[in-house]
């Protein structure tokens, strides 16, 4: 599947969005990704973090030098949630065009996380607070695009999977 949406940043300035599922380590072979996020559920909750700017989301961010897709995302989620990746599958990527020109390749995937403890604070100082609500009310905390709704669509579905093996 894939969705292409625009959304404008707090700037006001305009980004175009497309989302394709499938595994980015395939499909996009040869381009460097930039960031990842990881929809994140614990038990029958999901897993959403406030930044400095008081925006929710998802838990992630840069892929480092030399770390996979799946490194980079287990490793934001630690930092970002204090929560242990035990299973992770790509839901699918979006390609984020920006009217500069500058174009982000992030990677989207479903994990099923367990706390390491409580959350004290990211190293980074970017997440003030995580919570975990009803996957169903994800939208009154974050509001991307048509490809967000997908993406969280598809997250369930895979859930749904998941708790069926």
């Amino acid at each position: 599947m894939e969705i292409k949406s625009q959304t404008v940043t707090k700037e006001g300035k305009k980004v175009d969005i497309m989302y394709k599922e499938g595994n980015p380590e395939i499909e996009l072979k040869g381009i460097v990704l930039n960031g990842v996020s990881g929809h994140c559920f614990y038990g029958d909750k999901l897993v959403i973090v406030r930044d400095k700017n008081d925006t929710w989301g998802f838990p992630g961010g840069a892929i480092e030098k030399g770390e996979t897709l799946e490194e980079a995302t287990t490793r934001e989620v630690k930092e970002e949630s204090n929560m242990k990746v035990l299973h992770q599958e790509y839901i699918g990527y979006q390609i984020l065009t920006f009217e500069s020109g500058k174009t982000i390749f992030h990677a989207n995937s479903f994990c099923i996380v367990e706390p390491y403890g409580d959350f004290v604070s990211d190293p980074d100082g970017d997440i003030t607070e995580i919570k975990l609500i009803n996957p169903q009310d994800f939208k009154q905390y974050i509001k991307w695009s048509d490809a967000a709704d997908r993406i969280m669509e598809r997250a369930m579905e895979m859930k749904e999977k998941y708790n069926n093996k």
